[in-house]
Formats: C-alpha cells, sequence, structure tokens
C-alpha cells in the first residue's frame, strides 16, 4: 500500500499555509447569529464545543496547542443509520467488513465526537474552570436525497438533530481531513485512539481520509486486512474497541449506556446520540474497566488495534 511520502506532506504543509483562514465575513455574521447555541450549557463542568465551518479552523487551532499534553482520544460518529444488513450466518470478520463497506460507501458522516484527555481522564480546561470536549458538525448529508435508515434518522431528530443547520453551516468533510492531517491527532505514535464498537468510527474517518491524502475514490479498500493498514497509518497502532475489551471483563455486556451503567457510571447529563456526549462516556468507561480489569502494563496493549466484529490481527 503506498504510504503519504516526505514530498507529499510538504506539498500539503504548503497548502496548508496558502488557504490559511477563508473566511466570508458576512456569511460567518450569519452564521454565527443562527449558532448563538453553539455551546451547550454546562453539565458536572463539561461544555461541548460545537464546530461548524465558521469555527473549524479556530477549533482546530485549539486542538493543535493542546494536543501534547492529552494523548488518549476517544471518538464517536453519527451517521445516517445501516441501510445493508448481515446474515446471523455469516457474521464473520470479512463478512461483516463487506457490509460495513457496503454501507460507508453509500452514505455520509453527520457527526464525529473527539475528546482530549490525559492519562489520568483529565480534559482540557484553557484555564478556565470548565472542561471542554469536542462535537463537528458535517454539512453533506442531505436527508432528502442521501440513503439512510428512516429508523435511526427519526431516532437523531428526537434527540434534537437539525440537518438543516447541518447542511446550511456544516463543515466541509475535505476541509475537515486536511485539518486533522495537521493536528497533530493522526500518524502520532504518542496517540492512543478510545472507540465503542468503532468499526463504523473509523471506517467513516478512513473514508474522507484516503479520499483526501490518497487520491482515492470515495469507497473503503476491497479488502479488510487493507483497510486495517490505512487505521493503522492514520491512527496508529495502539486503537482500542471497548466492545471488544468488554469481552474480557466478566459480566459486562451490551451497548453503551448498559455497560456504563453496569459499571456505576454517572451519566446524568449525557446527551445520547450527540457524538461529543457518547465520546466523553466511552472514555469514561474505557477508564474504569482499564482500572478494574486490566492492571498490568501487559494487559491492555495486547488488544491494541483489534476492532470489534473485525477480529483480525495484521502485521505490522
Amino acid at each position: 500500500m503506498r504510504r503519504i511520502d516526505v514530498v507529499v506532506l510538504l506539498f500539503l504543509k504548503e497548502r496548508e499555509r496558502e488557504i490559511g483562514r477563508e473566511k466570508d465575513i458576512g456569511r460567518e455574521g450569519e452564521m454565527k447569529r443562527e449558532s448563538n447555541n453553539n455551546m451547550t450549557l454546562p453539565c458536572n463542568s463539561v461544555i461541548t464545543r460545537s464546530v461548524w465551518s465558521y469555527n473549524l479552523e479556530s477549533e482546530f487551532e485549539l486542538i493543535r496547542s493542546v494536543i501534547a499534553l492529552y494523548s488518549f482520544i476517544s471518538m464517536d460518529t453519527e451517521f445516517p443509520g445501516v441501510v445493508f444488513q448481515s446474515h446471523p450466518a455469516f457474521r464473520q470478520p470479512q463478512n461483516n467488513y463487506a457490509v460495513m463497506k457496503a454501507n460507508v460507501d453509500n452514505m455520509h458522516l453527520i457527526q464525529v465526537g473527539l475528546i482530549l484527555s490525559d492519562s489520568n481522564g483529565n480534559l482540557p480546561t484553557f484555564g478556565t474552570s470548565n472542561r471542554f470536549i469536542w462535537e463537528f458538525n458535517f454539512c453533506e448529508f442531505d436527508v432528502t436525497q442521501h440513503p439512510h435508515a428512516p429508523h435511526s434518522i427519526a431516532l437523531l431528530q428526537r434527540q434534537g438533530m437539525d440537518f438543516e443547520k447541518n447542511r446550511k453551516f456544516g463543515v466541509s468533510s475535505v476541509r475537515f481531513a486536511e485539518l486533522m492531517m495537521f493536528s497533530g491527532l493522526l500518524c502520532n505514535n504518542n496517540i492512543q485512539w478510545i472507540t465503542f464498537h468503532g468499526a463504523y468510527d473509523f471506517g467513516y474517518m478512513v473514508k474522507i481520509l484516503s479520499q483526501r491524502f490518497f487520491y482515492m475514490q470515495p469507497f473503503l479498500p476491497t479488502n479488510l486486512c487493507d483497510f486495517l493498514q490505512l487505521v493503522k497509518f492514520f491512527f496508529g497502532y495502539r486503537v482500542y474497541d471497548v466492545k471488544h475489551l468488554i469481552k474480557f471483563c466478566p459480566n459486562l455486556h451490551g451497548g453503551l449506556d448498559k455497560v456504563s451503567d453496569s459499571l456505576g457510571l454517572d451519566n446524568s447529563g449525557r446527551r445520547s446520540h450527540h457524538a461529543g456526549s457518547d465520546s466523553l462516556v466511552t472514555l469514561h468507561v474505557f477508564n474504569k474497566i482499564k482500572t478494574l480489569y486490566f492492571h498490568t502494563e501487559f494487559n491492555l496493549p495486547k488488544h491494541a488495534g483489534v476492532l470489534y466484529g473485525l477480529e483480525i490481527i495484521v502485521a505490522n
């Protein structure tokens, strides 16, 4: 598989400088008025920084400014559901990947949640009394035209998702991919990534990143091993899927909320099916099971790079 070499990275870095802050001042003002509520109210001093096209670059500047201090990244995505289903009799890694690929290839991201944390679970404060997490809203999905699972869309709408607002003010996935590459989040051996049932999360992220940096068509690789190599290339070797980890934790099973409840975690301020909130719960679950069930420095790393449902170990 072709890797991004130094020449390409230098070219992209130069383009990063040239693009700069491409903002239309009038449109920015309109979006700011529309998005006055883009910061959710504090809950237990955690504030969600909602990211739209007008503040995308400034929020990535904030992330770049603290990434060296926060090397644990919890991620969740929201997308238009699953339209291609697998048969229960064929739920093996290759078949699971084929179904995931079919869904990701044909649909668009809606939200990405990113939580930056240090090894003790502390979040960035930027010198305030609050802690901050990020929720990126994307513009590509059009509920009137693009494939989606109606029940998934209805669920997101009940949880407050405004698809029209995303279309008008959301982030371009191309620009998001560019800024991700230069944020310090990717191709960084110091970073550890945490997800819950993360195959689709990494599927959508690999899709937009490889489309931008490998100039591929907007499709995932045909082969599961090639996909996992791309996950390793962009996200490194320390990728943890909590859904896989709980298989080794007695009496833990089910979805994110059930696992969190079983661990006795307080989710009173949770905004279910919002990428930022789900990412935060995933981080809390990861930290709890790490303390309870993965006591030594060797217990956790042996599960790195394994995604639930795609349990194939690829060579370094």
